[in-house]
């Protein structure tokens, strides 16, 4: 399949620069996040209170399990990669396109902004945005296809690095 699928964590870009490769190179656009509230009728922090870490991820596994999609960006939950069968089906259907950024940029990306609301998910073990790192990023890069470097880079900047990634 041709599908574009976007990983990384919280606020690595997935759904804003997801959007506009979808615009540039004329696909559809999915975002994982959205199907998984809409399918349960509420926003990801409630999902979160309701049904804590481990519920959360198997709802969301349940959600990108069941996307079929052909000529879309994916743009996924920072989540997904908890989601072993979600990311085998994901890489079934698309390539994979990890959006890495560096510990330091995050914490400048997300500073001020309360991750409960965003709808991080952290589990028991981990509790703070550092140790969430140190937990997701080699599940990013066991799962990418392709990785690509947003550090420093503007939105515009990172959806050509994307294309220039994919070879389109």
């Amino acid at each position: 399949m041709n599908n574009i699928v976007l990983i990384g964590m919280p606020a690595s870009g997935k759904s804003t620069a997801g959007v506009l490769l979808a615009k540039k190179l004329g696909y559809a656009y999915i975002d994982c996040d959205l199907l998984l509230q809409r399918q349960n009728g509420c926003v990801i922090s409630e999902l979160l209170k309701n049904y804590g870490a481990d519920g959360f991820i198997e709802l969301e596994e349940k959600v990108n399990c069941s996307v079929d999609a052909e000529t879309s960006v994916i743009s996924t939950g920072g989540s997904v990669v908890y989601g072993e069968k979600a990311m085998t089906h994901l890489g079934a259907i698309g390539k994979i396109v990890y959006l890495k950024v560096g510990l330091e940029e995050l914490e400048q990306r997300l500073s001020g902004k309360d991750l409960f609301l965003r709808g991080v998910v952290m589990n028991g073990k981990v509790h703070n945005l550092a140790e969430l790192y140190s937990e997701r990023v080699p599940l990013y890069e066991k799962y990418a296809d392709i990785t690509v470097d947003c550090d420093n880079l503007t939105l515009d900047e990172t959806v050509e690095a994307i294309i220039s990634s994919l070879g389109k």
